[in-house]
């Protein structure tokens, strides 16, 4: 870099959307949640349904917004030093926590230290303490509203990384939120809505934050207005899929984020509900462990690749909402072009061919499978009828979500089907399958010369030179098979037509603030 490089959020003379100018809130707004959430402690013990609800409480420094560009939330703006090693914010002023206490720099240090400390068990340490691309060396506030983070080396990555979701955004927390003896009771964030009320196993109530200082404009994605125009927010524990569309349509919740695809056709001829349907930037694919004995065979897991019409498989599995992405890198994304868009030729001949070169006698493989996404459900259930088509002998497993999750973490597996919540940039998709499985067993990818291409792509900026380490990467993927890639996630939300303001987003989570319910 030549020049130091600025990001940066106009907002003198536009105002904020303070507490005075928010509108009367009316109602409660009830939405449906699948399952219930694992904590309310951000980015610690998450899933995709617990960074939904949590990050409509805590806020961080960055956001993605809807274009799936990295931009300033709690940060007014943002200085990259000429050396790419240092980052100075500078905070917006009044933004408030929900105690009242005013956001200051000394916060934002106090939660990046409770982050780096690993008895917390953020998600997101090893991307910044030095097991990843680069280490974070100082975090200091020279005054109170400006924070600077010196990091080892550059990293093209260090903003997306902050902004990440299932980094719960690296959110900034009051000291509050902690007990006495340094346990965590509470989240106490910025953001439009108050932790109130978790009931176990029945629903999440969130409050209204009176004082929330909203950017202006509209919603983007995470970042832009962000008003909170209800006094409540329940996120309702309903996990069967027919149960949550009958409450739906009587009227005792008001948000359906995902609804199954097949619903689609018949939801859009009823006049109680809405929908809004958006493709994210989540992975939907069959998860190959390359350690297995069988799967450890390349030959049998290109048999697998080729024995899936997954063009075919996806039409089926989407109701023809969805399109084949065979790809890691994902389709909205900028980086997805022709050497991409080259996946998986279904060929039965050649798969008899390569499962005969690998020796396979007909043993039997396992999937796992779970019915809290039902579109991964039903890629196990086509997928293992294709299979078998081509006489490999697969048998489904069904585990509820939690248990499935713990055997993907050990890689304690031979085949899964599995959802990947969305990752914004192609680095970070790559990175949630590629890693040492010695070290990282959730990993699914163990490439050495894969892992070096994806750490300069974790370095360099220049867009053509990252496209042609993605080019590569997704070459190697193709011919690796260490998943199945099938096709990105769709969100298809319905909604009583009570509710305005609600759209679903590439983000693949509800978002519940510019959005109305009436009485």
């Amino acid at each position: 870099m030549h020049s130091r490089r600025r990001l940066s959020l106009a907002l003198a003379g536009l105002g904020l959307a303070t507490a005075a100018a928010l509108p009367a809130a009316a109602a409660t707004l009830r939405v449906h949640l699948n399952a219930d959430i694992r904590s309310i402690n951000p980015g610690v013990n998450r899933d995709d349904n617990t960074d939904a609800v949590v990050l409509h409480v805590v806020e961080g420094l960055v956001a993605y917004g809807e274009d799936s560009a990295v931009k300033p939330l709690l940060a007014e703006k943002i200085e990259v030093s000429p050396d790419g090693k240092s980052y100075t914010f500078t905070l917006r002023k009044g933004v408030k926590f929900h105690n009242g206490a005013e956001l200051t720099s000394a916060d934002v240090v106090w939660s990046w230290n409770r982050y780096m400390d690993p008895k917390t068990d953020w998600r997101c340490l090893s991307e910044f303490d030095g097991r990843g691309r680069a280490k974070v060396e100082t975090v200091t506030a020279p005054d109170p509203a400006t924070v600077v983070f010196k990091l080892d080396q550059p990293s093209s990555l260090f903003l997306a990384n902050l902004a990440r979701t299932d980094c719960a955004m690296t959110a900034i927390l009051h000291k509050d939120s902690l007990k006495a003896d340094g346990s965590f009771d509470k989240p106490i964030g910025t953001g439009p809505y108050k932790f109130a009320e978790w009931k176990r196993g029945e629903f999440i109530r969130l409050s209204r934050n009176e004082a929330y200082a909203s950017l202006p404009g509209a919603p983007d994605g995470y970042t832009g207005g962000k008003r909170p125009l209800v006094d409540e927010v329940r996120f309702m524990v309903i996990p069967d899929g027919a149960t949550a569309k009958a409450a739906l349509l009587s009227g005792d919740i008001d948000i359906v984020p995902d609804v199954a695809n097949a619903e689609v056709k018949e939801l859009r001829k009823d006049q109680r509900v809405e929908l809004s349907i958006a493709q994210n930037m989540g992975l939907v694919g069959i998860l190959l462990q390359t350690r297995d004995p069988l799967l450890g065979n390349v030959k049998l897991r290109q048999a697998i690749a080729a024995a899936l019409d997954t063009e075919e498989l996806v039409a089926q599995v989407t109701d023809g909402l969805g399109k084949r992405n065979n790809s890691i890198v994902p389709a909205k994304s900028s980086y997805y072009g022709p050497v991409e868009a080259k996946g998986y030729t279904h060929d039965l001949t050649v798969a008899k061919t390569l499962l005969k070169e690998a020796g396979y006698k007909g043993e039997p493989l396992v999937m796992l499978a779970n019915k809290r996404y039902p579109q991964s459900f039903d890629a196990a259930v086509v997928s293992q009828q294709m299979l078998q088509a081509a006489g490999i002998n697969v048998q489904i497993e069904v585990l509820e979500w939690a248990t499935q999750l713990d055997r993907y973490s050990k890689g304690n597996y031979q085949l899964q089907a599995f959802p990947y919540s969305a990752r914004l940039d192609p680095a970070l998709s790559f990175e949630s399958v590629t890693g040492p499985k010695a070290t990282q067993p959730r990993k699914v990818w163990d490439s050495p010369e894969a892992q070096a291409l994806l750490d300069k792509s974790m370095v360099v900026s220049d867009k053509a030179e990252r496209q042609k380490l993605f080019d590569e990467l997704h070459q190697r993927f193709i011919a690796d098979v260490p998943m199945v890639m099938l096709y990105n996630g769709i969100d298809a939300g319905a909604f009583s037509k009570r509710v305005k303001g609600y759209n679903s987003s590439i983000l693949s989570k509800p978002r519940l603030w510019e959005v109305t319910v009436a009485d």
